[in-house]
């Protein structure tokens, strides 16, 4: 049972969902078989469209494209959980979405192992200057040669950001004989023979190879321009699988037609088609051993897999049983439905005396309460609670009608 927000009835319509951008199947197939009514579209919508599409729809799924902006969210009344199907959620107003009660969750694991793969083939490719002899031979040129061409063994990557990225990309460079060194501005434990940089420079004037693998907080917009840049060593690669505007694309052009750079590898951009087939202008485009990929880093078909199987199934438990774990802007509380429980699932401003005033009305009405948690997160408190018999509506219009209430859910 769906109860929307504070003050409206209970919703007992077939919940639906609307997934976006070309989802894997097993996406819309697990909801499916969940009960929902399951709506796809192959490309993002804009605000207007995104408001439009949102009506009746309990539950959304989108990658990185579709924008779900505070007003979408304001607009979008029935809406329970957002499902990013892809590692970032800054394309989501997540303290709008929580402050309506809206779950959101993502899949921060699902693509690692794909996004690490292709940074090791770029790493040699970039090396190799495979790019330039491809390019030469396409067009009919035999340049058999040495000149510019290394082996990546012995020679030193440095990696921005050591999270689960990071980390394992750590792990595999080093098996190919690399050095590694990296920077995070996090307290980070180094895998291997890793080494962390005190500062950004020193990791710039060590690295031969510079990777990004950074989040998208808005404190990295702008991270690395041509200051960082004019750091890195004559004739070092960087490339960029994290965030389009993390990196200055003119100022890379200019390196790399310097020569102050050999090459680079770019798989996202400051600003990116929002469609498959649509024209993609850069200033990167043409240069001499650069690698630019349509935001494909974490888009293999195992990824995709993957990733539609977890956030599907994170959706679909908490439209079930209530479980937050792993949310993004929620209290994270890990449950199980059990037979014969009604639950009562309560989002609600984190201020005191909440719970009490939970407890009394439940007492007030003469309901026995076989389990209780409570998590708060920031401004954000959850509060869920089993009983042992149904839930008397008496009962959710007296807690929905509480100032602090957000969202108050009945599962049973």
């Amino acid at each position: 049972m769906l109860c929307p927000t504070r003050g409206q009835a209970h919703d007992r319509r077939v919940p639906k969902a609307l997934l976006l951008e070309n989802l894997h199947p097993q996406s819309r197939a697990i909801l499916e078989e969940a009960g929902f009514d399951v709506v796809t579209r192959t490309g993002a919508l804009d605000e207007s469209e995104l408001i439009e599409a949102l009506e009746g729809v309990h539950l959304l799924g989108i990658r990185s494209k579709t924008q779900v902006t505070a007003a979408a969210i304001e607009q979008a009344s029935d809406l329970v959980s957002i499902g990013a199907f892809c590692i970032g959620t800054n394309q989501i107003d997540l303290a709008a979405a929580a402050t309506r009660g809206i779950a959101t969750f993502n899949a921060p694991f699902s693509n690692t192992r794909s996004v690490v793969e292709i940074a090791i083939a770029e790493i040699i490719g970039l090396t190799r200057r495979l790019t330039e002899f491809d390019k030469q031979m396409h067009d009919g040129i035999w340049n058999k040669s040495a000149v510019g061409a290394h082996e990546v063994r012995g020679r030193t990557l440095g990696i921005i950001g050591y999270g689960n990225i990071g980390t394992q990309l750590s792990v595999l460079a080093e098996n190919l004989g690399m050095s590694v060194v990296f920077y995070d501005t996090a307290e980070k434990l180094a895998l291997g023979n890793a080494r962390r940089m005190h500062t950004l420079d020193e990791l710039l004037e060590t690295a031969d190879v510079v990777t990004l693998h950074v989040d998208g907080r808005s404190g990295n917009a702008g991270l690395f321009g041509a200051k960082q840049i004019a750091r890195m060593k004559p004739g070092s690669v960087l490339m960029n699988l994290s965030r389009g505007f993390v990196v200055d694309p003119a100022a890379l052009r200019d390196a790399i037609v310097s020569g102050h750079l050999s090459g680079a590898a770019v798989d996202v951009f400051p600003v990116e088609p929002k469609r498959k087939g649509d024209p993609f202008e850069s200033e990167l485009r043409g240069l001499p051993n650069v690698i630019l990929t349509p935001h494909t880093g974490g888009s293999t078909e195992e990824a995709q897999e993957a990733i539609g199987q977890f956030v599907a199934h994170k959706l679909r438990d908490y439209i079930a049983t209530g479980s937050t774990t792993l949310s993004v802007n929620l209290p994270n509380v890990a449950l199980d439905q059990y037979p014969g429980v009604h639950r009562l699932a309560y989002l609600h401003h984190n201020v005191p005396g909440v719970l009490a005033g939970i407890n009394a009305t439940l007492a007030e009405h003469g309901v026995n309460i076989e389990g209780q948690l409570l998590a708060t997160r920031g401004e954000i408190g959850y509060v869920v609670t089993d009983a042992g018999s149904p839930v008397d509506p008496a009962v959710v219009a007296a807690l929905s009608s509480q100032p602090e209430a957000i969202r108050l859910r009945v599962l049973s």
